[in-house]
C-alpha cells in the first residue's frame, strides 16, 4: 500500500523517509539509466493527470502559431498571470501575422513598454519575424523547429515550442520547471545534455503538445520551489525520490539580476517617454529618464551615459539620434 506523505501548514511534504517497498526499480534495461522500467505507466499517469485538471490559458487553446509564438515571446521575462491581460491586448491590436507585419515598429515597441514585458528588443525581434513570415513565407509559419530557428529572434526554446504546441511537432521542453522535475523525480544529474536525454526519451512519440504542456504544468502547480505534492495531486508521487526522501533539492539556477535600477530598465524608461513625446533633445530627455541626471556629471546619470545609452538603442534599430542646430535629439524609429 502506498503510503502518502505527511503535510505542514502549507501542503508540503515532510521530509521523513517513507518505507515504499513495491517502488518501481530504475535500471539500464530501459535504456534511459533515469527512467523506471514501467515509463508507460509514468507517461500515462502525467496526461491523465493534465487532461483532468490544468491552469487555462488562452494561448493553449489555439493550435494557431502567431497567438502562440506571441505568448512566448512575452512569457520570457513576464510571469503567466500577467502575460494574458497583454497577450489578449496585444492581440486585439494585431489580430493576425499579417497586421503585425504592417505595424510601425515604434507602436509595437511602445506597446510592450507600456506592458513591462521586459527587453524592448524581443517587441522589435518579434515584428520582424512577422514581416518575415508575411514576405518569405507567404503568411504561412514555417512546422519544423530548424525552420522556425530562422525567424528572427526565435532561439531553440521557442522554436521547438511553436512546434509543439501549434503543429505537435515538436522535441520535449527543458524549461526550469521540467529541469526541477526531472532532477527530484529520478534523479536526473544536473547537466543540460543529462536533461534532454532523459526528457526526449520520457517524452511519447508524436505527442509533444500535449506532453510538453503537462510536464511544463506539473513543474508550475506542484512540483514548484516549495513542492505540492498531495496538495496537487502529482501523479508521480509513486516513483519520485524526492517525495520518497523529502530531499527536495532543486538544481541550480542562475539568477536573474534586479530590474530595478538597471540599464534594462532605462532603456525601456526611455522608449516610454519618447512614445509620448515624440523627438526629444538628448538634455530634456535625461532627466525624464532618471531624476538625478547631471548632464556634465561623470558616470551614469550624465550626458555622456544617456548618449551611450540611446546609441545602443540606435543600433538595436529602436531610435533615431541626430544633430539639430549643435544640439543632440532622440526619436523613435
Amino acid at each position: 500500500m502506498w503510503v502518502r506523505s505527511d503535510l505542514d501548514s502549507r501542503g508540503r511534504a515532510d521530509s521523513i523517509k517513507r518505507p515504499r517497498p513495491n517502488k518501481p526499480v530504475m535500471t539500464e534495461a530501459s535504456g534511459s539509466g533515469c527512467l523506471p522500467d514501467d515509463v508507460d505507466r509514468v507517461r500515462a499517469a502525467l496526461i491523465e493527470w493534465y487532461e483532468a485538471d490544468h491552469r487555462e490559458y488562452p494561448w493553449r487553446e489555439t493550435t494557431d502559431p502567431y497567438p502562440i509564438l506571441v505568448s512566448e515571446v512575452m512569457s520570457q521575462q513576464t510571469q503567466l498571470d500577467r502575460v494574458v491581460d497583454a497577450w489578449a491586448d496585444f492581440l486585439d491590436r494585431w489580430p493576425i501575422v499579417e497586421d503585425l507585419a504592417a505595424a510601425d515598429r515604434a507602436d509595437v515597441v511602445g506597446f510592450w513598454t507600456d506592458h513591462s514585458l521586459g527587453y524592448n528588443n524581443r517587441a522589435k525581434y518579434l515584428h520582424e519575424a512577422a514581416r518575415e513570415v508575411r514576405d518569405e513565407h507567404g503568411g504561412q509559419f514555417p512546422r519544423d523547429p530548424d525552420d522556425l530557428q530562422e525567424l528572427m529572434g526565435v532561439g531553440p526554446y521557442t522554436a521547438n515550442a511553436v512546434a509543439s504546441f501549434a503543429f505537435d511537432n515538436g522535441d520535449a521542453v527543458v524549461d526550469t520547471n521540467v529541469r526541477r522535475v526531472l532532477y527530484r523525480a529520478f534523479g536526473v544529474p544536473d547537466e543540460d545534455d543529462a536533461f534532454e536525454r532523459i526528457a526526449g526519451q520520457l517524452m511519447p512519440d508524436g505527442e509533444s503538445r500535449v506532453w510538453n504542456n503537462a510536464i511544463m504544468e506539473l513543474g508550475g502547480v506542484a512540483c514548484m520551489k516549495t513542492p505540492a505534492c498531495d496538495g496537487a495531486a502529482c501523479p508521480w508521487r509513486k516513483w519520485c525520490d524526492a517525495y520518497e526522501t523529502g530531499d527536495f533539492t532543486a538544481p541550480d539556477v542562475p539568477t536573474q539580476p534586479d530590474f530595478e535600477g538597471s540599464r534594462r530598465q532605462f532603456r525601456g524608461r526611455v522608449i516610454s517617454v519618447l512614445g509620448d513625446a515624440n523627438e526629444l533633445p538628448l538634455d530634456d530627455l535625461g532627466p525624464r529618464v532618471r531624476v538625478d541626471y547631471v548632464p556634465d556629471g561623470d558616470g551614469e546619470g550624465s550626458r555622456e551615459w544617456l548618449r551611450e545609452l540611446v546609441s545602443d538603442l540606435e543600433a538595436d534599430g529602436l531610435v533615431e539620434l541626430d544633430t539639430r542646430d549643435g544640439d543632440a535629439v532622440v526619436r523613435l524609429q
